[in-house]
């Protein structure tokens, strides 16, 4: 068994209750600086997208940002915003044709753990030219972000949420972002202490995170998912657990929220039901499915 079930498989009930916890637009108001500054212009940089540069930030905007996509894993949000250029006649009209990237696709279907270590072993194993420069890409973003994304704390109220939590529960950063930048942006912010492990990318998905982390040992409705994103309430789903959504652009009001009333709720066993299909269905007015151009 992989070494990061067994990680995951050792934690232990200690306090009766699990929340997990997305890191990026969910804890930081990261998102935003991430795509737009350093995986967009790579993208464009990396796939020789300048021809259709203002399509393809738009595309790759409204998949990993704006949409009901917003904060899937790296490699599938790129094979959709190729997918998305490939049906705008003003991108077709420009001599845009869609990168070949079949065995991309394959490996995404293929691999659990769609991070950079992966990937590394895949290209080493097969020399595949497509998958190179996928790695070459995705090695470039990380590069980026180290360089410029610094500075950004967490959004209003998430120490007091972040507090309010940690009495009473067992806390665990639930992310795809890579490990080291986790690791980098909850030190600097000085709330790492406040999780019992931090998991990206490297260690499996999100799903996977909860399955392994909290499955089996916690009662079905004190296993909690904080996230922004539609992939995160997937995750808390598959495995029965609570989602609570921090809304896309009213994040502060989000954590407000928790934590003067959703992380009662939580604890005294009032939150599933009524209250929690109340703010999810909010959350999912924040994100569309069908892209502003259509």
């Amino acid at each position: 068994m992989s070494d990061h079930i067994e990680q995951l498989k050792a934690l232990e009930n200690k306090k009766g209750f699990f929340v997990g916890i997305d890191s990026d637009g969910c804890t930081f108001d990261s998102m935003e600086i991430k795509h737009k500054e350093c995986f967009i212009p790579n993208i464009i940089n990396s796939w020789e997208l300048q021809a259709v540069s203002r399509f393809a930030r738009e595309a790759a905007e409204f998949v990993n940002l704006y949409s009901e996509w917003r904060g899937i894993n790296r490699f599938p949000a790129l094979t959709m915003v190729f997918g998305l250029l490939a049906e705008r006649s003003e991108c077709t009209d420009r001599g845009y044709r869609s990168p070949q990237v079949d065995s991309l696709r394959q490996w995404i279907k293929e691999e659990t753990r769609l991070g950079n270590p992966t990937l590394k072993a895949k290209v080493e194993q097969t020399g595949d030219p497509v998958l190179a420069r996928t790695l070459e890409w995705s090695l470039a973003v990380n590069e980026t972000v180290a360089k410029i994304v610094r500075g950004v704390p967490p959004f209003p109220f998430v120490r007091e949420g972040l507090d309010k939590l940690a009495d009473q529960a067992d806390l665990m950063v639930v992310s795809a972002t890579p490990n080291e930048a986790l690791q980098r942006e909850w030190e600097e912010h000085d709330i790492a202490g406040h999780v019992r492990m931090i998991c990206g990318q490297e260690m499996g998905s999100k799903k996977e995170h909860i399955q392994y982390g909290a499955g089996g040992k916690y009662d079905k409705n004190k296993v909690l998912m904080i996230g922004d994103a539609p992939g995160d309430m997937k995750a808390a789903k598959a495995n029965d657990a609570l989602f609570y959504p921090i809304n896309p652009g009213d994040e502060a009001t989000s954590w407000k929220r928790f934590h003067k009333e959703a992380a009662d709720k939580f604890f005294a066993g009032e939150y599933s039901g009524q209250y929690e299909q109340k703010v999810t269905d909010e959350f999912m007015t924040y994100l569309p499915s069908t892209p502003p151009w259509k």
